[in-house]
């Protein structure tokens, strides 16, 4: 059992209020969830040259003392990065002008205890172990802003709890994806996408689903392709909620056994497992309130 929210910012002026918004809504997924927590946020994306790296040191000697503007000068002084980082403890933000691969290929070299969490233009993305208040505490959730995100509590059920087990799992640029339920045919899914060089990270199942998609995408699909590829390939009980610079994807199996509301208004769209995470929203009282219905595709566009 997890607990997923998401939120969509349809009008603009709103969009500094993103963290305060979501805060609630990721604490109310408490009981749900009390593992591990975690959240990509989307921005207004960088120049068309730079990447945003997330990165998190939790797992080093260092841990939250770990040297992070020494990372950026490291990057500029071997690789010409064009580096600089903005962190919050155990995590941080580099940004760098040069191919992230080949920053990422450094970094692992030279720093294998740091993990990498996205990459992309537009994403940000944070997780950790502990409850969603320790979590949200950590990172200063309340003050982020953007135009959307997806967040994700966790109880684990097939993989330990670790940081890199939480959700979300990204896979590619500026694609993630969060997870209630448990998929059947993980290890099917990671023998199909292996032959295709794709690396998997973890044991965890829903690492196995997004990078099927995002593989998907890459190949050329759309989302929406993507998402009916979905059906047809990854068997379990499942809802996927998905995050795009531009769009929130929401999916659940042919039998709908995880539980997913949906509350649309003409200033936001909000997702969550359960309605009591969008209690506190504005105007929930004239949102359009709705169980998304099984094996059905629902996207919304910034």
């Amino acid at each position: 059992m997890c607990g997923i929210v998401g939120l969509l910012i349809k009008q603009p002026s709103l969009r500094e209020r993103l963290g305060e918004l979501m805060v609630p809504m990721l604490l109310g997924m408490t009981e749900r969830g009390p593992d591990s927590a975690g959240l990509a946020v989307f921005t207004e994306p960088v120049a068309g040259d730079i990447r945003k790296i997330s990165l998190y040191s939790g797992l080093t000697e260092e841990g939250e003392d770990f040297n992070w503007q020494g990372l950026a000068h490291e990057l500029n002084t071997h690789l010409g990065a064009g580096a600089s980082v903005h962190a919050k403890g155990n995590h941080a933000v580099l940004s760098v002008s040069i191919a992230p691969e080949t920053a990422k290929r450094w970094i692992g070299e030279q720093h294998p205890r740091l993990h990498i969490l996205s990459t992309g233009r537009a994403i940000d993305l944070y997780k950790d172990i502990g409850t969603p208040k320790e979590v949200s505490d950590r990172y200063v959730f309340q003050n982020l802003s953007g135009t959307h995100l997806v967040g994700h509590t966790r109880m684990a059920t097939e993989s330990a709890v670790t940081p890199d087990r939480a959700h979300p799992f990204t896979a590619g640029e500026d694609f993630c994806l969060v997870h209630n339920g448990s998929l059947s045919n993980p290890y099917g899914v990671r023998r199909m996408l292996e032959p295709h060089g794709i690396h998997f990270e973890t044991d965890n199942d829903t690492e196995a689903a997004c990078r099927f998609l995002e593989y998907r995408l890459r190949e050329g699909d759309d989302l929406e392709s993507a998402l009916q590829k979905g059906f047809e390939q990854l068997d379990g009980f499942y809802t996927f909620l998905m995050g795009t610079p531009d769009k929130l994807a929401l999916i659940r199996d042919p039998f709908a056994c995880k539980p997913a509301v949906v509350a649309e208004t003409d200033d936001y769209v909000a997702i969550a497992s359960e309605f009591r995470s969008l209690a506190h929203l504005p105007d929930i009282k004239h949102a359009n309130v709705f169980e998304p219905a099984p094996e059905e595709m629902y996207v919304w566009k910034v």
